[in-house]
């Protein structure tokens, strides 16, 4: 009977040792560090954990700062988590081209074309998207910003480190990252956790996750560059945060040009 199990466990050891050697190192790597600094984002970067072991460090004249400052230290984290260290351990382990990073400028012209193209739309439809009171509940995140201007552009300043390490994670690590092994199908697969990620939103923007991270994940590819996907992400949450901020302030609803009207003359009272 020993004899028996010790054969099979030899047996069970040769096959995962065949396994493993038929595993792409790379594509490994890079989903397993995709999957940790999500967790490192939420551990680390969260706004609590600014909180409880930061906020008490900072000046007590900055008390007013420090709301602004947890979600500075959320974005900032997702830049380095997101953007940094994915960069770092593509160029330390595997490739120090910028172009197989999804870092090169790629087709600027095409991008440019299509950010040109797309930017009506998005303004558009955030502004539609505005008049819900769902979205007027969540956007911007952080309340504040919607009744002082300084601190929305503030906010929004500190929101782009974001949307770069955002974007890099998913459309430039997971996406260039796993691509020599799964080809286009990299496409599909950065979209997955991208989707996911997106269940606690407004169930339109929960649905429109998974549309939108397949069309960002092949405008990328079609690119070869993650940047355009960083000024057509960050414009659509940017300008809901606008409309929606707008609206907060104005008390305004409705989506016509009417409304439009009726904000300009509130704004200027």
């Amino acid at each position: 009977m020993l004899h028996t199990l010790a054969a099979r466990l030899r047996a069970e050891w040769a096959r995962l040792r065949r396994g493993a050697s038929a595993v792409d190192p790379q594509a490994a790597v890079v989903l397993t560090v995709a999957a940790l600094v999500v967790v490192l984002q939420f551990v680390l970067g969260d706004r609590a954990f600014f909180q409880r072991h930061l906020a008490p460090l900072l000046p007590s004249d900055w008390h007013t700062w420090r709301g602004l400052l947890r979600w500075g230290w959320w974005f900032g984290t997702q830049g380095l988590f997101g953007f940094v260290v994915p960069v770092a351990v593509l160029w330390a382990f595997f490739t120090d081209s910028a172009t197989d990073m999804g870092l090169g400028l790629g087709d600027w012209r095409f991008a440019t074309v299509v950010a040109l193209l797309y930017l009506p739309l998005v303004a558009a439809g955030t502004w539609v998207l505005s008049d819900g009171t769902a979205f007027q509940r969540q956007y911007p995140h952080y309340s504040p910003a919607a009744s002082h201007w300084d601190v929305f552009l503030a906010y929004e300043a500190l929101f782009l480190f974001y949307w770069i390490g955002w974007e890099y994670l998913w459309r430039g690590f997971v996406l260039f990252g796993t691509a020599p092994a799964l080809g286009r199908h990299a496409i599909f697969v950065q979209a997955l956790p991208f989707a996911a990620l997106h269940v606690s939103k407004p169930w339109p923007e929960a649905f429109l996750s998974i549309v939108g991270g397949l069309a960002l994940g092949a405008l990328v590819w079609r690119c070869r560059s993650f940047w355009i996907a960083v000024p057509i992400h960050a414009a659509q949450m940017m300008l809901l945060d606008f409309w929606c901020t707008l609206r907060i302030r104005t008390g305004v609803s409705g989506v016509g040009l009417e409304a439009v009207a009726a904000m300009v003359t509130r704004l200027g009272e």
